[in-house]
């Protein structure tokens, strides 16, 4: 069985069918990533900070490097294991002189790829100098 049409093809008809579908996949996008409700403001509750709380001026930093280079301080002095005791005792007592009321703390701050006995090294020695003391591995990465 045989249909006749009477419609001709012509050149000049332009298929709007994927027109039509990008622009409602465009509509759904924007209303789903859009913000529908205003933004509402956050109550954040600030921490009340302790009197007796440590202030960050009373800690000393003592860094060990991937490549086996000790700094000290805040000024990163770079010192070997020769005088790193006795440069130590000097800053802590620095330290103690600025805020006689605190303890200061020790911040040593070793690379991941140190050597194991160099890092005792320099615990045995920072623990001898410092009365307080905190550790923190870092990784050569996350700098």
């Amino acid at each position: 069985m045989r249909f006749k049409t009477n419609l001709k093809v012509t050149p000049n008809l332009i298929d709007l069918t994927p027109l039509v579908d990008v622009i409602f996949l465009m509509l759904i996008f924007f209303i789903v990533t859009s913000d529908i409700l205003p933004l509402k403001s956050l109550n954040i509750e600030n921490p009340t900070l302790e009197a007796d709380s440590m202030p960050l001026t009373t800690q000393l930093l003592v860094v060990m490097d991937a490549q086996n280079v000790i700094y000290v301080g805040s000024k990163k002095e770079i010192l070997d294991f020769a005088t790193l005791e006795s440069h130590l005792r000097q800053e802590i007592a620095k330290l103690k002189a600025k805020h006689p009321t605190t303890i200061p703390t020790v911040v040593l701050s070793v690379d991941r790829k140190v050597e194991y006995g160099l890092f005792l090294q320099l615990f045995a020695i920072v623990q001898e100098c410092a009365p307080r003391m905190r550790l923190v591995y870092r990784s050569s990465l996350d700098l």
